[in-house]
């Protein structure tokens, strides 16, 4: 399952695009911020990036983009690998042990919630693969890595099938797929996606996000 779990996840280049994608169809999807499923923060401190998913039932995955790599924190609260599930209430060996330290000082920040952990994946910049803290997992147990990570969702058609569930609207796939394919976002797009949002208050929100660094002109 670990193998998968890693095999899934693309560089981290196209991973922080993809992020930045889901995140702004959230805001055009979600006015209320608290709801959003999918979150993005364009370089905050020293040029780090934070992206989020967070699913309002207690479990989120945290992606940390940064000159030196990358860093994913996840936490699945119904893991026997949770602190809450242990005597000490302690991270359990193994989870960060192999973290480069520049990269696990990128969740020292209080908000990261460092101490709410049942796996944790990095990949420094110069390295080929993505790495996993090897931990000793209970026979029938999970961490929690094949859920969450399978929220990052590679496809529009993936995209459109949890936004009918979870925000209850259905967006347009060609909307949506031209989004993927990072054509710049119009108010017609807002509109399309969403006709009851505010469409100027969303182009706000989206220009604080830069989706459209580096996108293509496309017509």
């Amino acid at each position: 399952m670990e193998v998968n779990v890693l095999e899934r996840l693309p560089d981290p280049i196209i991973l922080k695009k993809l992020m930045k994608i889901q995140a702004a169809l959230n805001i055009i999807l979600c006015r209320e911020e608290w709801l959003r499923y999918h979150s993005f923060v364009q370089d905050g401190n020293e040029g780090v990036s934070l992206a989020k998913i967070d699913n309002g039932a207690g479990d989120h995955l945290i992606l940390l983009f940064s000159p030196e790599g990358s860093i994913i924190k996840g936490f699945d609260h119904e893991s026997e690998l949770s602190p809450y599930a242990q005597d000490e209430h302690k991270v359990l060996p193994g989870i960060y042990d192999d973290v480069p330290k520049e990269l696990l000082a990128l969740l020292e920040d209080d908000a990261m919630e460092i101490d709410d952990a049942t796996f944790c994946i990095w990949r420094k910049n110069n390295d080929a693969n993505w790495h996993k803290g090897k931990v000793e997992i209970p026979n029938g147990e999970n961490d929690g890595s094949d859920f969450l990570v399978g929220c990052i969702f590679h496809t529009p058609e993936d995209f459109v099938e949890f936004a009918i569930g979870y925000f209850e609207l259905s967006p347009s796939l060609e909307v949506v797929a031209k989004i993927y394919d990072e054509f710049p976002i119009t108010e017609e797009m807002i509109h399309h996606l969403n006709p009851d949002c505010d469409v100027k208050e969303v182009l706000q929100e989206l220009e604080r996000l830069r989706l459209n660094d580096g996108a293509h002109e496309k017509q």
